[in-house]
């Protein structure tokens, strides 16, 4: 298991003491969506996933050119794959020429077929690791009865099960929603209409249980022919601190007269995969690797060879579970959708924080310029060093094209429309600059200096959600997994300005992050604070208009690793101690309250020294103003010096914070 909780670990998070140690599992422990680049040799995927040991298996894909989709899994055999497109038997690596895949205990080592590791091409690759109320593989060799029964390790009721045999042409069988007299099958290789198998008269020959399925004599348990078996759970728990959280399901939907759905799984998503069942019509998968986001949809077929399909309109992983868009009118669908990570709150600061000092690098729509992480981030923001321009924010969740400028009131803008080809965008381990500059805004344009402050969606520290305004006073779930004590929300469709709330001031205050203004008294936040699960909009139209579109960036207090806080200046020196180890603070954004001051931002990627210490403001177009130790990082947090900038510490002057490890 990936982790054992203690009884004191476990209290401190704030679930009570368990009575013994207890093994806790977590998503990111058993799926990956990776995506690399070919390298026309072996290609090693690292993604934290014990393979070796555990069992599952890796299935790739090309995205920018056409190429199988190619299954690999200890079950069937490391020297051979399996193709979900076509009805062939299993492929063999070694007597083709290639290198035959390795399972490792973080990941795997790809082999350097055209399928899998092409040069120069791009691919996805999705990790399903074996793990009881999530995923298993079996294999079986059919004995031609009416009925055999197969066992398996699910220790749940399968919701979706594929079956292929391998020594012999043939379908993907593909079983879904399953009850005591029937169920719906498919054929994963295929468009085809589903069959609802009343009496379960062709495939499956019963209802799976917790511990086995049954197949009968047609085709997938002819005597003598060997099969794979893959097992998908649905909603069976078994995850989290407290084991009860789901982290895959599969059902079914219906799309009304347009074409449109919305689905709640009581989590948000990361992978979905789904099939019309009454009409003729692709598999289509998402990831939001890929591009899944409010504004893209980028298609995969796992019927067909062809390459991504670049889309919109589709839909979008919401807080809550998906919508569905564009698609057939009044049709019914079933689906595969698995959670989004990581489920562990973060311990250090790096996992989930990074500051960049880069150099534009910049001449075309196209040059592309990689931030290395080390982690996949979900939010960037990019300010311009060297010379003034507008701050900017992108994100995975509203899509690598749409851009935000913290000091303007500006809608949100797709910054490839006038410039095609621009995006900023996320990748396993990077930022990823394509382009140069937006309508109002830089970040990337050769010769001139930035800085990159990026962000991981992780509980207890950051969250982002997006949301429809309805005009009446509400609630918004998020899945921070803790209260949040800083939230940050902008009106994306319109004109408006950027409204802050921050626990220290209360829920009647707030501030705009665009301005130098001191707090404000407003029912913006319906005068009440959020908790560990929602928020709370009045009915002022810069967080809740009807039907106008809004996203919210989400901090807390997280041990180690963030704080969110106050303090009062006292005209001097101070230290603000965050509770953080010997690293101190890498990230400081502080305001003054009780009277009009900036939005300051300090950061050791540019300094943090009294040596090297220029900020930056969030509401100003300002290049970087340089100082000798104004805000410094020190061991427990960050240290003032009000005779270096007396701004960020008068005296019985009032300030929030937040500040990363």
């Amino acid at each position: 298991m990936p982790l054992v909780q203690t009884r004191g670990a476990a209290s401190a998070q704030g679930f009570g003491e368990f009575a013994q140690a207890t093994a806790v599992n977590y998503i990111e422990d058993v799926f990956s969506t990776f995506l690399y680049t070919g390298n026309g040799s072996n290609q090693t995927i690292t993604n934290g996933i014990d393979l070796s040991t555990k069992g599952g298996m890796v299935w790739t894909k090309s995205r920018s050119a056409s190429g199988e989709h190619n299954i690999v899994c200890n079950d069937v055999g490391l020297g051979k794959w399996l193709v979900t497109n076509t009805t062939q038997t299993t492929q063999s690596f070694a007597p083709n020429g290639y290198a035959v895949p390795v399972f490792n205990t973080t990941g795997v080592t790809l082999s350097d077929s055209a399928d899998q590791a092409t040069s120069s091409v791009t691919y996805a690759s999705w990790t399903f690791r074996k793990q009881p109320k999530f995923f298993d593989v079996v294999t079986y060799t059919g004995n031609g009865a009416t009925s055999q029964a197969i066992s398996h390790n699910l220790q749940s009721v399968p919701g979706v099960i594929i079956v292929k045999r391998l020594n012999a042409i043939s379908d993907w069988l593909t079983g879904a929603l399953f009850t005591a007299g029937d169920y719906t099958r498919l054929k994963l290789n295929g468009t085809n209409v589903g069959t609802l198998e009343t009496g379960y008269t062709d495939g499956f020959y019963s209802q799976p249980t917790s511990s086995s399925f049954a197949v009968n004599s047609s085709t997938w348990n002819v005597n003598g022919g060997t099969y794979v078996a893959y097992l998908f759970a649905s909603n069976a728990g078994g995850f989290g601190l407290t084991g009860t959280d789901n982290v895959i399901s599969c059902g079914s939907f219906t799309t009304d007269g347009s074409g449109n759905a919305t689905v709640s799984l009581g989590y948000e998503p990361q992978w979905l995969l789904f099939k019309q069942t009454n009409g003729a019509d692709n598999w289509r998968g998402f990831d939001t690797m890929r591009g899944w986001s409010m504004t893209e949809n980028n298609f995969l077929f796992p019927n067909t060879s062809g390459a991504e399909t670049a889309s919109s309109g589709w839909g979008n992983p919401t807080a809550t579970g998906f919508t569905i868009g564009s698609a057939n009118a009044s049709a019914s669908y079933i689906y595969i959708a698995i959670r989004r990570g990581p489920m562990k709150v973060p311990t250090v600061g790096t996992s989930v924080f990074s500051p960049i000092a880069y150099t534009g690098n910049s001449t075309s729509n196209t040059t592309v310029q990689n931030l290395t992480t080390n982690f996949s981030g979900d939010t960037t923001i990019i300010q311009q060093r060297s010379s003034g321009n507008n701050p900017l924010v992108f994100d995975k969740l509203r899509g690598s094209t749409q851009g935000l400028y913290t000091s303007l009131t500006l809608a949100e803008e797709n910054i490839s429309t006038a410039r095609p080809g621009q995006s900023v965008g996320f990748n396993n381990t990077q930022t990823v600059l394509t382009g140069q500059f937006t309508t109002q805004g830089n970040y990337n344009y050769s010769g001139d200096t930035f800085v990159s402050w990026n962000f991981k969606r992780a509980p207890s520290f950051f969250d982002e959600v997006c949301y429809t305004g309805t005009g009446v006073a509400r609630t918004v779930t998020h899945n921070l997994a803790a209260v949040p004590e800083l939230m940050i929300v902008k009106r994306r469709n319109d004109v408006r300005e950027w409204n802050v709330y921050a626990s220290p001031l209360g829920a009647t205050k707030f501030m705009f992050l665009n301005t130098q203004d001191a707090v404000q008294t407003d029912t913006m936040w319906n005068d009440t604070a959020p908790t560990s699960s929602v928020f709370s909009v009045g009915t002022y139209q810069g967080v809740n208009a009807s039907g106008s579109i809004y996203v919210a960036y989400l901090f807390a207090t997280c041990a180690g690793v963030s704080k969110v806080g106050s303090y009062t200046g006292n005209g001097t020196t101070q230290t603000i101690d965050c509770g953080f180890g010997a690293g101190g603070a890498r990230f400081v954004l502080l305001k003054r309250t009780d009277a009009a001051g900036g939005w300051y931002v300090y950061d050791t990627a540019r300094g943090m020294t009294v040596l090297t210490d220029p900020y930056l403001l969030l509401n100003s177009t300002a290049a970087e103003v340089a100082t000798l130790g104004s805000v410094t990082t020190v061991s427990t947090g960050f240290a003032l010096n009000s005779a270096i900038l007396a701004a960020i510490n008068v005296n019985a002057g009032s300030y929030i914070f937040l500040a990363i490890a």
